[in-house]
């Protein structure tokens, strides 16, 4: 269930696969979104057009998401939901001589075979472009379930509706095909108001403005990782308030930046002692107005964020190394990080092999018996000599890699740390 970018954020993701497939099949070709009155005009010599010309309701999906967002005693209010198909014409355009559109039809009828549904790191790849900005709030990544393709069978009299009622521009080398389903989710929550207890006029509803925290994401971008080190961009509605602080756990600190609908906070502020590995707590709290001589102002407290912090990795010591030759090793791997862990989380340990030659890949349960710690004991065995990428999992909550940065090195844009040598 997404919101209201999901129709241009599916269109945008199958754009950007039938171009790259089209571009090494029929040189020069490009995949636009243009009307199709426009092809031949706001379009190049050769390539597909995209265009989405229909958006049906999906009754299937629709009653079922009706069904559950029904509530039943005891159950969190949902947010009503919407199931849309969506119909693209696909219109092919070039040198018939060289038969251009039809190679490019081929292409594109091979593309969608091959793969009948997008993917999260299809949509993911999409956003990442920087020249699709403005749908850069779009959550389908999150919540996508799966949307697939398949043709559509119009007849020669349908298709020909298609261009001379709706597109009243002559007809080109065409085909239909259906994208199902897209969800998109309303912000507005299906609950009942709460009774009135009294006709008191003038007074204001104790909900009325409470700040509402939409998501906690890194100032980079949401799909950047967040630590200790980054600035949390945190959005939603009537953030400002009187003396506006953010709490985390039980820390409260100001942002450095203080806006209605939008907050920043530099995780830096906060002494790395007060924060843990893995899911956290937030929320926005301020003062309703600010308190008169002798009484305190009223407190309010937006809904609890959550977000991931992931721990890094400081420092990886081997103890009592066994083995030699081509014999499996056996040691006491001692990782250090930066965050302090609990008794209570799940720690994984996954060594990953440095090697072109079929790598190999271990991973092994991390437990410890202190309330807290920062310093982790495993041991291992089993294992062939070689260095290894080392990442730790805390609750879902996974170390970054180091990437090598230096253009000159010929490891350049590859993963090199932290690593783990076995000799």
């Amino acid at each position: 269930m997404s919101n209201h970018l999901a129709l241009a954020t599916v269109t945008a993701t199958l754009q950007r696969l039938l171009q790259a497939a089209v571009q090494g099949d029929v040189s020069g070709s490009r995949v636009t979104t243009l009307r199709p009155d426009a092809i031949g005009t706001a379009t190049p010599a050769a390539g597909v057009n995209l265009f989405l010309y229909h958006i049906p309701m999906n009754y299937i999906w629709g009653n079922a998401l009706e069904i559950k967002r029904r509530q039943r005693p005891g159950e969190m209010a949902k947010r009503s939901r919407t199931a849309l198909d969506l119909h693209y014409m696909i219109s092919f355009y070039g040198n018939d001589a060289e038969l251009e559109p039809q190679r490019l039809l081929g292409s594109v009828i091979r593309t969608l075979t091959d793969q009948e549904s997008i993917t999260k790191q299809d949509i993911i790849d999409t956003l990442d472009d920087s020249n699709l900005q403005y749908l850069s709030f779009s959550d389908l990544p999150e919540k996508v379930t799966e949307i697939s393709f398949s043709p559509l069978n119009l007849t020669l009299e349908e298709l020909s509706k298609v261009w001379s009622v709706f597109f009243q521009t002559p007809y080109c080398l065409s085909v239909a095909y259906k994208a199902t389903v897209v969800m998109i989710e309303g912000e507005a929550m299906s609950e009942q108001p709460i009774p009135i207890s009294g006709r008191q006029m003038g007074n204001m509803s104790p909900l009325a403005g409470r700040p509402r925290i939409k998501e906690v994401t890194a100032e980079e971008g949401r799909f950047h990782p967040i630590e200790t080190m980054t600035t949390l961009l945190i959005r939603g509605k009537y953030l400002k308030g009187y003396q506006t602080m953010v709490r985390i756990g039980e820390v409260e600190v100001a942002p450095s930046k203080l806006e209605d609908n939008e907050l920043l906070l530099p995780l830096e502020t906060i002494p790395i002692e007060l924060l843990a590995a893995g899911v956290q707590s937030l929320q926005v709290v301020y003062q309703q107005s600010e308190p008169k001589d002798d009484e305190s102002g009223s407190v309010v407290e937006s809904n609890v964020a959550p977000f991931v912090l992931r721990p890094t990795v400081v420092d990886i010591a081997v103890k009592n190394l066994r083995g030699t030759n081509t014999s499996p090793r056996r040691c006491t791997v001692v990782i250090t990080v930066n965050l302090a862990i609990n008794q209570s989380q799940n720690v994984l340990l996954a060594l990953n092999e440095l090697a072109a030659d079929q790598p190999v890949n271990y991973s092994f349960e991390v437990k410890h018996d202190l309330p807290e710690t920062k310093e982790l004991t495993v041991d291992i065995e089993g294992i062939k000599s070689g260095d290894y990428l080392v990442r730790l999992f805390v609750d879902g909550a996974e170390t970054n890699l180091i990437t090598d940065s230096d253009p000159k090195s010929r490891t350049y844009g590859l993963y090199v740390g932290p690593k783990l040598t076995l000799i």
